[in-house]
């Protein structure tokens, strides 16, 4: 049966109406594909995972990459996918708005947008012209049915604020986010607090460091979970465990801990 994006989009807002769930993140089609058989019921796109697939640093690839990755990730699998989308690929509102666009037109049931600037020494965008990035995500959207998510990156930056935090997630909130997501929170007492702050709209929370399960992740109030690059740098582990050995040592022993592959052509028959 096909399942159109328009289906796609209403599955994916009906999960963020109660419970918790995990939203894994693929880098390519065939680990879309995977998470699809292991029964999850939406994946994210993962803006380091994808970049390290085509010999990139994160935040180094184009809109032009992204949306062909996007693309090809939403018509490879029946389940929604929400976009990474960085930034929007932009600073100027309007500009974002234009990516937004282009981005609803690839199939993703969802997107986020942060307010990072790349910049250590200003790490984060003014709140007035973020804030304003959101409503002009809100407007490019329009009546498409795709989920906005948006992101305060203050943790990642070092700016351990909570209170900066929540003010700018409420006020995404206000500009029309539907989802809210502050990546680095790592103790119950700050989940618990953002939670709350930005209810009833849902919370997306990266496992990082938190060291919580979904149960206690549910427990806290918390709609869904990402694990960002952690599957990437986890298959990018086996990968580099294996091939430095055989580059240092000339033996083969660590190719003995990879996925049959006859598992592999079961799951992709």
């Amino acid at each position: 049966m096909h399942v159109t994006t328009a289906d796609k989009r209403a599955t994916f807002k009906k999960m963020h109406e109660s419970g918790c769930f995990i939203l894994p993140n693929p880098v390519d089609i065939g680990s879309a594909k995977a998470l699809q058989h292991l029964g999850f019921k939406a994946i994210a796109s993962s803006s380091a995972g994808f970049a390290w697939t085509i010999g990139k640093a994160d935040n180094h690839v184009s809109v032009e990459d992204v949306c062909q990755h996007l693309a090809a990730l939403s018509s490879a699998v029946d389940i929604p996918v929400n976009a990474d989308f960085e930034g929007g690929f932009a600073v100027e509102p309007d500009r974002v708005a234009d990516n937004v666009e282009r981005c609803v037109r690839t199939g993703v049931a969802g997107l986020s947008i942060e307010d990072s600037t790349g910049d250590k020494d200003r790490p984060l965008y003014d709140r007035a012209l973020a804030v304003e990035r959101i409503e002009a995500s809100r407007k490019a959207i329009g009546d498409s049915g795709t989920l906005l998510v948006g992101r305060c990156e203050a943790y990642l930056w070092g700016v351990t604020d909570l209170k900066l935090v929540i003010d700018r997630l409420t006020a995404y909130a206000d500009a029309g986010a539907d989802c809210l997501y502050a990546p680095g929170l790592k103790t119950r007492e700050d989940i618990s607090a953002v939670v709350k702050a930005v209810a009833p709209k849902p919370f997306n929370l990266l496992i990082g460091a938190s060291g919580l399960s979904l149960q206690q992740a549910e427990d806290l109030g918390v709609r869904r979970i990402s694990v960002g690059g952690s599957l990437a740098r986890a298959a990018w582990g086996g990968f580099m465990r294996a091939a430095k050995e055989m580059a240092e040592k000339g033996t083969f022993t660590e190719l003995g801990t990879g996925y049959p592959g006859g598992e592999l052509n079961k799951m992709f028959g």
